[in-house]
């Protein structure tokens, strides 16, 4: 048993970068399939994984914020300032491009996706979602275009609620944490366990490991288990039983209507990124550079490509059974990617100078953590959730 934290090593630094990528991906095939620009064979597929792709960021979020904050020890202006650049440097330019899209436009939409009253006030709800409030309670927004916002509207309270626990002393911490419970409702409370999951997963690595043989074959009936899952359509069970729960009944659950299915899909994440953890897959490590180029530009493919998706049929005419439509459409989607990805993600190191000196009064008191036993960490794994 160990007492204090240790650096990820690189094969499991790796591993995490990939599974950023690859559920990023996941979430445009379904998409692509479900806004109905796919019809080629095999695409009926395409939306498999894609809701339990964004429960494993989430499990992913709070491994890799308790990891940082644990190893890095930042106070609470740094830990602030990191969480605030990461989620701007994409969320506002993104942002802005879906309102003017949605306002330019003039064809039909998505089936469900009409926002032209948020377009009519845009002084309300540019803020209105820069403070990620669209699932507060019984509320269900999300920007023009922008579909996959709905889970930064839970994934940023997580870290506003983290950073509370973490930072804020007695005698006010736990009022403090009543009152941002408070504010943020019932859906976020349910879907908050799966966050909180990779949380306890960071702090269970830190004490306990496991031998190679037993890592690689407890990571292989993780994978046993998510085919399963999807074979037998346990998602669909659990989200019934969900559904016709007190709880269903009583309330709208909106995007947490599977919270059920999320529960059993993160356990089974944990149970893959435990195992990953001390599998030493070494042989990523050939192919780390590539890996690490595309996982760094996963929040832009993750928020942006819907915006390609949604207005591509209105500048081609696309058909959904021809591969090589399917092809360009893709294409569309990874240029995108890149040109944003390049004038935010990897420019966020300006929204921190940013915001370092919009806080920069605050600095003599901002407090450490709460909790900070650590050693050196290292630092190749940046703290990027998606």
């Amino acid at each position: 048993m160990r007492t204090t934290p240790t650096p990820l090593n690189q094969p499991f630094s790796v591993y995490l970068d990939l599974v950023r990528f690859l559920a990023a991906l996941a979430v445009v095939l379904m998409h692509m399939r479900m806004f109905r620009l796919v019809d080629i064979p095999g695409s009926q597929h395409w939306t498999l994984l894609g809701r339990e792709s964004v429960m494993a960021f989430f499990v992913l979020s709070g491994f890799v914020i308790a990891y940082t904050t644990q190893t890095r020890r930042p106070d609470a202006l740094d830990f602030t300032v990191a969480r605030a650049a990461r989620i701007y440097s994409v969320a506002l330019p993104v942002l802005l491009l879906g309102f003017l899209c949605a306002y330019l436009s003039q064809g039909p939409h998505v089936p469900g996706m009409d926002a032209s009253y948020q377009v009519a006030k845009p002084w309300f709800y540019v803020p209105f979602h820069l403070l990620f409030m669209g699932d507060l309670w019984k509320l269900s927004e999300y920007p023009p275009w922008l579909a996959p916002w709905w889970s930064l509207n839970y994934e940023v309270w997580f870290y506003v609620l983290f950073g509370v626990a973490c930072y804020v002393r007695r005698p006010w911490r736990l009022p403090a944490i009543a009152l941002l419970l408070a504010v943020m409702g019932y859906k976020l409370w349910l879907l908050l366990p799966v966050w909180l999951a990779g949380v306890a997963l960071y702090h269970w690595q830190v004490r306990y490991s496991l031998g190679r043989t037993a890592a690689r074959a407890g990571w292989g009936l993780s994978m046993v288990l998510l085919v399963a899952y999807e074979a037998y359509g346990v998602e669909e069970l659990l989200r019934e039983a969900g559904r016709a729960s007190w709880l269903g009944q009583y309330v709208a659950l909106g995007n947490a209507d599977r919270f059920l299915a999320d529960y059993a899909f993160g356990l089974i994440v944990v149970l893959n990124f435990a195992c990953a953890r001390f599998a030493g897959f070494t042989g990523l490590l050939r192919v780390a550079r590539p890996i690490r180029l595309f996982a760094a530009y996963t929040l832009t493919l993750y928020l942006s490509h819907a915006l390609v998706l949604i207005g591509w049929p209105e500048l081609y005419p696309h058909d959904p059974a021809s591969v090589t439509d399917v092809l360009a459409l893709s294409a569309a989607v990874a240029f995108a990617t890149a040109l944003l990805g390049m004038l935010t993600e990897q420019r966020k190191d300006v929204f921190k100078r940013l915001f370092e000196r919009a806080l920069r009064p605050l600095r003599r008191h901002a407090p450490r953590p709460v909790h900070h036993n650590g050693a050196d960490a290292d630092h190749s794994h940046q703290g990027e959730t998606r």
